[in-house]
């Protein structure tokens, strides 16, 4: 059943959807960007199962909601409900970010690739190009960052997914941008990739998805699109597996959500305190 909130007057109201919603940080991110312009902010996080986006989007605009944020499993979803798509939302097929046009349609676009490559090479230092990366899982969350990771020049990115022909779907879409190859299930695996990505929902439900331990190994930089208040259990696997260096998915998060805030404000927050805020609150968390 869905949950709406009540509506707070003299408030602009924003939202983020999925399932499971509860560990969502975007309320938390979106107060501390409305802060930094002295915006009125309702952010709430509603919990919404496959199948009824559509159904939620109408009962948010008729609460006059701004914009709203798509995390997993609902991002191919977002798109297909979109009358106007920006050009990422078309190529990827995936949309992480909506709102409403001045003529009351739905817009949608997609801000993970660009929120990744900012984490990636920014905040964590990392050169992608000529390097080899291996992509964990083929849904909504992984279309929305391939052509981005690819923009980036690797020297091949292989996609791995418990569903291989899900994988050779994103294979067939994105070949043009760049070297791009399924791995099959159970395949050798010949030697380590520089940069393990991990874009499952596994992360949601306390799993590790599997992959050949190959893969990782002390040259490996592995990235988590999930985080926790902790850290997740794909990190803690590819850590004893001997990766070399391990990121979550916060910075990422911060980036995209910039961007979101962007579009539905038209002002541009400044994500450095933002994500250092997090981080510390992160690291009380696991000390605590």
């Amino acid at each position: 059943m869905l949950r709406l909130p009540t509506r707070l007057a003299n408030a602009t109201l924003c939202a983020v959807v999925g399932t499971p919603i509860a560990h969502s940080r975007s309320p938390l991110i979106h107060r501390l960007f409305a802060e930094q312009f002295g915006i009125a902010l309702q952010y709430e996080r509603i919990e919404v199962s496959p199948g009824g986006l559509s159904d939620a989007l109408k009962a948010l605009q008729r609460l006059g909601c701004r914009g709203v944020n798509v995390t997993v499993p609902l991002k191919g979803e977002a798109a297909a409900c979109a009358v106007k798509r920006a050009a990422g939302v078309e190529l990827t097929g995936a949309a992480n970010t909506l709102w409403w046009t001045e003529a009351q349609q739905l817009a949608a676009d997609n801000t993970d690739g660009a929120g990744l490559i900012v984490d990636l090479t920014r905040h964590w230092g990392l050169n992608l190009e000529g390097k080899s990366l291996l992509v964990l899982g083929a849904g909504g969350a992984a279309a929305g960052v391939i052509p981005s990771l690819l923009a980036a020049k690797p020297a091949m990115l292989r996609i791995l997914n418990r569903d291989s022909s899900r994988a050779e779907a994103l294979v067939e879409r994105f070949k043009t941008l760049g070297p791009l190859a399924v791995l099959a299930q159970g395949a050798f695996f010949a030697e380590p990739v520089d940069i393990l990505i991990h874009t499952t929902s596994a992360g949601v439900t306390q799993r590790v998805p599997k992959f050949p331990a190959r893969a990782v190994a002390a040259t490996t930089h592995c990235y988590d699109l999930y985080y926790t208040h902790g850290t997740t259990p794909f990190l803690e696997h590819v850590r004893r597996l001997g990766a070399r260096a391990c990121r979550d998915g916060f910075g990422m998060l911060i980036e995209q959500a910039a961007a979101s805030f962007q579009r539905w404000h038209g002002l541009l927050p400044d994500t450095t305190p933002v994500l250092a805020s997090l981080r510390r609150a992160q690291a009380a968390a696991r000390t605590g």
